[in-house]
């Protein structure tokens, strides 16, 4: 009787895919900064006129009225100003912080260049470095454009800690939810030959969410512009007289941030892995 041969099973493993590594983590780094440094303007003129409207300072009109025509009478100030800096690096960062998870997910699971992800892991990631980058900027904006009789004051830690909710629900709605709610927008056939209903998910989610975080952000504001021993009917009656205007203004800054600035990244970092994979 001839021996019955013998089955050897070989635990499968994942091959990864490191495939022009250093030019696509290059790639990731270069798409970030296209994106941040378009969206910065906008959002560095919108940021320091929320804040001083805010303060008493200036209203918001006349505050952006200022910014712009520093942007076009003399660009070169504007754009090497702290509170650019401060802004492109904010941005800057939190997009290449998504692009390269996006890259050490497919390289791990030797996946395509263009892979991109969504869940517990990216939001954990790109929370973290938005969160640190925005309570920083936060806490300079606050200081170079806040009251006068409150800029030698230190940042009180309830306003850090409803700065980094609305920064929470700002990152969850731009990089998580677009891809939840994509497949439900209302678009019709003739309308996603101009605009992929998952763009249009970029766009409305981290706008909308807007309504609800702007509340967090005045009132943080508030806490560090007034004296601490103001009662809560007064600064509730503040954020309300400004919540709508604001809510407005930060929906304009968020759209270009997360909505243009995410397809922005989105579409160059997939422009450049293509080529690389």
């Amino acid at each position: 009787m001839s021996p019955t041969p013998s089955t050897t099973t070989t635990p499968s493993t994942t091959q990864w895919n490191t495939r022009n590594l250093g030019l696509r983590l290059g790639a990731d780094v270069a798409s970030a900064a296209t994106a941040g440094i378009l969206v910065a303007p906008i959002i560095t003129a919108i940021d320091k006129a929320i804040i001083e409207n805010a303060s008493g300072r200036q209203t918001l009109g006349l505050s952006l009225r200022d910014s712009l025509t520093t942007f076009l009478t003399r660009p070169h100030q504007f754009i090497v100003s702290k509170p650019f800096a401060l802004i492109f690096a904010l941005y800057a960062g939190t997009y290449v912080t998504a692009n390269l998870l996006d890259t050490s997910a497919s390289t791990v699971k030797g996946k395509p260049a263009t892979t991109t992800t969504s869940g517990p892991a990216k939001f954990i990631a790109t929370s973290s470095a938005n969160l640190s980058l925005c309570l920083y900027k936060d806490s300079r904006f606050a200081k170079l454009f806040g009251a006068a009789t409150s800029t030698l004051r230190a940042i009180p830690g309830p306003s850090y800690a409803l700065f980094a909710i609305r920064d929470c629900l700002t990152v969850f709605a731009s990089f998580n939810v677009p891809p939840l709610i994509a497949p439900y927008m209302p678009l019709s056939q003739g309308m996603q030959q101009h605009i992929s209903t998952a763009s249009a998910a970029q766009f409305v989610a981290p706008a909308a969410v807007q309504l609800i975080s702007t509340p967090l952000h005045l009132l943080g504001l508030d806490l560090y512009n007034r004296d601490g021993n103001l009662g809560w009917r007064e600064r509730v009656s503040k954020v309300r007289m400004d919540w709508l205007k604001s809510s407005f203004a930060r929906m304009a800054r968020i759209v270009p941030a997360f909505g243009v600035g995410g397809v922005v990244n989105t579409g160059v970092r997939r422009s450049l892995m293509k080529r690389l994979e």
